[in-house]
């Protein structure tokens, strides 16, 4: 089980991610919808992932990944991105990002990304 800290500017996408996590008995000790409250809140709830959309309109997701990176350089983060091919994929991987999530997803994807994180 993971404790999982959901960072996304979509309510609606927080709740889904939210949903499928919890069906895998992982538990969601945090949400935000900006860049800035995730950094925040992941040095209050320690999560052992984050969860992170790449476009938000405060602070992208590859910004507050470096931000979260600098405060726990063993932090474990995976992204959420509309596009396998974006070179945002790339750049957040080489910043330390241990995977991350195309949408449209399913439950299995979730699951199975959140489980390669924790054991890598």
């Amino acid at each position: 089980m993971a404790r999982i800290l959901l960072v996304d500017d979509a309510g609606y996408m927080r709740r889904l991610v939210g949903i499928m996590a919890k069906k895998g008995g992982h538990e969601i000790v945090g949400e935000a919808e900006t860049g800035e409250t995730a950094i925040e809140l992941y040095e209050k709830v320690k999560p052992d992932i984050v969860i992170l959309d790449i476009l938000m309109p405060d602070m992208n997701g590859l910004e507050a990944l470096r931000k979260i990176r600098g405060l726990d350089p063993n932090a474990r983060v995976l992204m959420c991105t509309a596009s396998e091919q974006s070179t945002h994929v790339q750049e957040a991987l080489s910043l330390g990002a241990k995977g991350y999530i195309v949408k449209p997803f399913t439950r299995e994807v979730i699951l199975s990304t959140i489980e390669k994180a924790l054991t890598s």
